[in-house]
């Protein structure tokens, strides 16, 4: 698994939960793109990102568009965008559509986290089971296994969970 971190101090810390580092900034798309080498989910977790309200429309807006048109010719199968946290509900259901935008033009399969990541007990195993469901990785394979059982809200929706509103 390999995660991405703005600041170059925060290496050791995903080294530390046996992530592989890559240094890169949503807002330079091009520091991205050497982290999506052999990689098959991309997860777009920055629903509880920070900064000024311009960066963050940019974020889920442009920066979001840009990084999903990058998608198409890399190895990757599949996106899950975190659609909610402390960003403003309107940036949040902007990045969706432009998720499911990209879905539709690509053909890049989707899954929308729609778990609070505050909740520390539900969104480690909802943002799994994206995952998961983006591999088609059966029930009983890996860590796909020791995943909590989706509840039928879970099970009956096209999208593995869907955004507010």
């Amino acid at each position: 698994m390999r995660g991405t971190a703005r600041d170059p101090t925060a290496r050791a810390g995903l080294e530390a939960d046996g992530i592989e580092p890559w240094v890169g900034d949503p807002d330079r798309i091009g520091t991205l793109t050497g982290a999506l080498d052999g990689v098959t989910v991309v997860c777009w977790l920055l629903g509880s990102a920070t900064g000024t309200p311009d960066a963050l429309a940019a974020l889920h807006g442009p920066r979001l568009r840009a990084f999903c048109e990058r998608l198409v010719d890399t190895t990757v199968r599949g996106l899950v965008y975190e659609a909610v946290g402390n960003v403003a509900t309107e940036l949040l259901d902007g990045g969706v559509e432009i998720a499911r935008e990209a879905a539709r033009t690509w053909e890049i399969p989707l899954r929308i986290l729609d778990a609070d990541p505050a909740d520390r007990r539900e969104w480690p195993g909802a943002a799994g089971r994206r995952v998961c469901e983006l591999l088609d990785a059966p029930a009983d394979h890996g860590t796909c296994a020791t995943l909590p059982k989706p509840d039928k809200a879970d099970r009956d929706s096209p999208q593995g969970g869907q955004a507010r509103g």
